[in-house]
């Protein structure tokens, strides 16, 4: 299917905080371990590193302390094919620092972000060349949870009429419950959602925010506004709602490391399908295919498998798609990369 509208061809700059991130290494529960990776997590640096290795060029703007661990985010984001030579240091405020610890219920977070160098962007950032000149922004759920001058920035850059605009705007819900105070999330993020040119969200997370009755349609229901809405649902499907119609495509069924990143990894290829003019339903599987390079790592960004491999992916009959299988060649990025079951 052939989408009416897709944002055209060019840089992409991604807004939003970058910290710092500590891990047991290997994966084990904190207190049995004396072992620590020290590596960068941020959904929209996240996003802005997989485009890059998409091919797409991304820049990506905030602030980090004058501090060892904001030269480490700084480096390693730049690292990976990233703009970062418009990130503010801030001589002020830390660079935010999270620590996970691994239990066999699941990876519990702490954050160590209250008065970070990213909680004091402001509107002021949008009046940056960088953004001026981008074909595309993006911006998640997250920014606008970490401050009031955060939450301005967001809603200054989603105020503008969509046609006025001189670019557009993806929006990533991420809804992070701990960092929003009580019932605010809710009606704050379902409008911004509404303002921008395209959406990303998760079923569960919409449940969560707007009602556990929720299907895709009626996320669609409560957000008419997006050109482009996309209803992630877990590891089943992701639903694109378009002015075309709507386009449904299934998860790839991989062996799953840890599930952090995904989310951010399906955004970044989704996008990057939309910006070199992919039609929505080879959009939706390159967000499948870079989700799966997430999920098979403990970091938060794997490796995509060769440009063959997810060529011959995008060109699977949809019977095909279905029954693809992971193999070994695929994961260590050997050819071969599917096997029909």
């Amino acid at each position: 299917m052939t989408d009416t509208w897709r944002p055209a061809a060019g840089r992409v700059v991604c807004v939003g905080e970058t910290m710092a991130a500590l891990a047991p290494d290997p994966p084990r529960p904190l207190a049995d371990t004396d072992q620590l990776r020290l590596s960068v997590a941020g959904a929209e640096s996240n996003v802005a590193m997989y485009l890059a290795d998409h091919g797409v060029p991304a820049t990506w703007l905030s602030a980090l302390g004058d501090d060892p661990l904001g030269s480490r985010v700084r480096a390693a984001v730049g690292a990976a094919g990233v703009d970062v030579a418009h990130v503010r240091t801030d001589p002020d405020r830390p660079t935010g620092l999270l620590l996970k610890n691994p239990a066999p219920t699941g990876t519990h977070v702490h954050y160590y972000r209250k008065g970070s160098a990213a909680s004091a962007l402001a509107p002021d950032l949008l009046d940056h060349a960088a953004v001026r000149t981008a074909t595309l922004v993006h911006l998640t759920g997250i920014t606008p949870a970490l401050s009031p001058s955060c939450r301005a920035l967001v809603t200054h850059a989603l105020a503008v009429p969509a046609p006025e605009r001189p670019y557009a705007i993806s929006f990533d819900v991420n809804h992070r419950p701990a960092l929003w105070p009580k019932d605010t999330a809710p009606d704050i993020l379902r409008a911004l959602a509404d303002r921008a040119d395209i959406v990303l969200v998760g079923l569960d997370e919409a449940q969560d925010l707007w009602g556990a009755d929720l299907t895709a349609p009626s996320v669609r229901d409560l957000l008419p506004g997006p050109r482009i809405l996309v209803v992630k649902d877990g590891s089943r499907t992701a639903t694109a709602f378009t002015a075309s119609g709507t386009v449904t495509v299934p998860a790839l069924r991989v062996t799953v490391v840890e599930p952090v990143g995904a989310g951010d990894a399906f955004a970044a290829g989704f996008l990057a399908g939309l910006l070199r003019g992919e039609p929505v339903d080879r959009a939706l599987r390159l967000g499948h295919i870079t989700a799966a390079s997430a999920l098979k790592v403990t970091a938060d960004r794997g490796p995509l498998p060769p440009d063959h491999c997810v060529d011959r992916l995008l060109a699977l009959t949809d019977e095909e798609w279905e029954a693809w299988e992971e193999t070994p060649r695929l994961v260590s990025g050997g050819g071969g990369a599917a096997r029909m079951a």
